[in-house]
Parts: C-alpha cells; sequence; structure tokens
C-alpha cells in the first residue's frame, strides 16, 4: 500500500494561488487528492496544472483577511466532494518594519489573515470532521520564526508562534476525537514573502550564512 495514497480525500488548501500553497496544492493532488484551492486571486496556473496532471480542483476565491468567507469555503467542499479530510491553512501574508515604527493596521492585518482565519477555518472544518465521526487532518503551515523570532517582522512573528501554540492546543483537544493536528514550520523558501530579502544583498547573504546548505 502507499502511504501517499489519498484517492477519494478532499482537501482544503488556503493561500493555493502560489509559492508553498501551489507546490501543497500540487502534491496533493498527485497524491490522488481532490483539492479546493482558496486564494485572494486566481488560482489558474494551479488549476492548469492539477488538471493536465489528471487530478481534481475547485477554486474558491475568497480573502481571509476576514471570517466572512469561511462558511462559504466549507460550504463549498462539502457540496462538491461530500466531506472534508484534510485541511491546510497555508495563506499567510507579510509586513516589514522596524520594531519601533510598527503599526497597529499592519499588526491587525497580518495576525487576522495568519492566526485568526487559520483558527477559525480550522474550527468550521472540524465540526464537519466530527459530524461524521470520520476525523481527519489539519495541517498549519508555521514557520522556523514561530521559534528564532527574526528582525522587522513582529506581527508576522507573532502570527507564526500563534500558530505553533494553536496547534498544540487543538492536538491535545482532537486527538481523541480522531481529528490530527500539526503544523510545518519552512525556513527560507523562494516565495513571494521573501522576495524582498532575495533583492536585498545584505539581508541575503546574512539568512544564506545560517542556512547549512547554502541556497534558498
Amino acid at each position: 500500500m502507499n502511504p501517499f495514497d489519498l484517492s477519494g480525500k478532499t482537501a482544503i488548501v488556503t493561500g493555493a494561488n502560489t509559492g508553498l500553497g501551489q507546490g501543497i496544492t500540487l502534491a496533493l493532488a498527485r497524491a490522488g487528492a481532490r483539492v479546493v484551492g482558496v486564494g485572494r486571486s486566481p488560482m489558474d496556473e494551479t488549476q492548469r496544472v492539477v488538471e493536465a496532471g489528471g487530478g481534481t480542483f475547485l477554486a474558491v476565491t475568497a480573502d481571509l483577511a476576514t471570517l466572512e468567507p469561511i462558511p462559504d469555503i466549507v460550504e463549498a467542499a462539502v457540496a462538491n466532494f461530500g466531506r472534508i479530510d484534510i485541511l491546510v491553512n497555508n495563506a499567510g501574508i507579510i509586513r516589514r518594519q522596524d520594531a519601533i515604527d510598527f503599526t497597529e493596521a499592519d499588526w491587525d492585518a497580518v495576525m487576522d489573515v495568519n492566526l485568526k482565519s487559520a483558527f477559525f477555518l480550522s474550527q468550521a472544518a472540524a465540526r464537519t470532521m466530527l459530524a461524521d465521526g470520520r476525523g481527519g487532518k489539519i495541517i498549519m503551515i508555521a514557520s522556523l520564526l514561530s521559534f528564532q523570532g527574526g528582525i522587522r517582522i513582529p506581527s508576522y512573528t507573532a502570527s507564526k508562534s500563534g500558530l505553533a501554540g494553536i496547534t498544540r492546543l487543538l492536538a491535545c483537544e482532537w486527538a481523541a476525537k480522531g481529528i490530527n493536528v500539526n503544523a510545518i514550520a519552512p525556513g527560507y523558501f523562494v516565495t513571494n514573502n521573501t522576495e524582498a530579502l532575495r533583492n536585498d544583498p545584505d539581508r541575503s547573504e546574512q539568512i544564506l550564512a545560517r542556512i547549512p546548505a547554502g541556497r534558498w
């Protein structure tokens, strides 16, 4: 048996239009999962690649800056595919500024998308997983910065640290109910969120010096 065979499973991936979310979507689809991709911007490229490989992809346009779209995301998955088996909370934004000058608006924007919406989407998905007693899987995309801290990204670090904590809490609360909750904490990947760092020669050199492989 192939342990990565997800045939017949339905996965929701937020931030599926680009970067890590797109990569996660493609991997799940290749393993046989039907993927509900959630993104603020068009996911045409993601859908094209998934379907070219014989996979199933449903695009749901939603801005997770508020909780408003969460019921519609869950309803779309259940209505089209019967249930939610997997949720990947990947959507995230970042704001860069010295802590001494950081604004409330930038704090709230990042926390709303990265932490608040992730929790409440997990809650909504879990309710459907519990309804039929079959459980499910929830994966948070935390960050190296959940542990390392970083600089000039106070709300991002706070949100990703919060995700690590919420992962532990939900794992404790829901394990006995058949819902498995884990987090992945990526390091520095080539994505939209790291473009500014990669384009800054000094910061890029500092970061690469700390990476054993010496590359993004």
